[in-house]
């Protein structure tokens, strides 16, 4: 037996029928869904990735992101989440390959913050290929150009440059889920930068979406969030 296949079938365990239906709904799914909560999953991914070296953890990765079930899916990314100190600057286009195929945010998200954005902070050099995401046709890729920025942001190592630079090319975005993480960075940012977030949202309230307005706003201080409102229904 792989070891995929017994962490399918030890998901399988685990599982809920009820759950499993309401959470295939929510994300839209065309994939498997067991029901397992994501605590249960992690406990699953956390105990497979102990001991592994690199290939050996990437070679699992790959044979359970394979699988089409949900569940198994995620715990090829919590598996890399786990691992993510083993990987080198040559595995990012595996961990993009991924986001590609992923069609939801469900792993997006967790692989852009905490293996893309972590893998970044090791290798600046990666910098130039995350610097072509934002004008990719993939949305998901879109989004994660952004969201990788979260990592700097909570350290205080922000990039404030790029942050810019990739709002500017996606502040016109058409796709929710690039409106709404655009946003959602900016709202990261404003916990710690505040002025700068008013600032830059201020220059652009004729341009910005109304999701990506309203997550930005969202704890800045309550004049600026007062004033930067006025402008943008004006």
């Amino acid at each position: 037996m792989n070891p995929s296949d017994g962490i399918v079938a030890e998901l399988r365990t685990l599982g809920n029928p009820a759950r499993a239906e309401r959470e295939k709904r929510y994300l839209k799914s065309d994939l498997l869904h067991l029901g397992v909560p994501v605590p249960a999953i992690r406990k699953v991914a956390v105990r497979a990735a102990a001991g592994r070296s690199r290939e050996q953890t990437l070679a699992l990765a790959r044979g359970l992101w394979h699988e089409p079930v949900h569940e198994s899916r995620m715990a090829a990314v919590e598996l890399l989440v786990r691992n993510w100190a083993l990987l080198k600057a040559r595995d990012l286009p595996i961990i993009e390959r991924m986001i590609r195929e992923s069609h939801t945010w469900a792993y997006v998200d967790v692989l852009a913050i905490k293996v893309v954005g972590r893998l970044i902070w090791r290798y600046p050099r990666l910098v130039t290929t995350l610097d072509l995401w934002p004008g990719d046709e993939n949305l998901w890729i879109r989004r994660t150009a952004l969201l990788a920025l979260i990592r700097g942001i909570r350290t205080g190592e922000a990039d404030l440059t790029r942050l810019s630079e990739y709002g500017d090319v996606l502040i016109e975005e058409r796709e929710f889920f690039v409106r709404k993480a655009l946003g959602w960075v900016l709202r990261e940012l404003s916990k710690r930068d505040p002025g700068w977030v008013t600032s830059w949202v201020r220059e652009r309230t004729d341009r910005i979406s109304g999701v990506t307005f309203r997550e930005a706003v969202r704890h800045l201080p309550a004049e600026d969030r007062e004033s930067l409102l006025t402008a943008y229904r004006t």
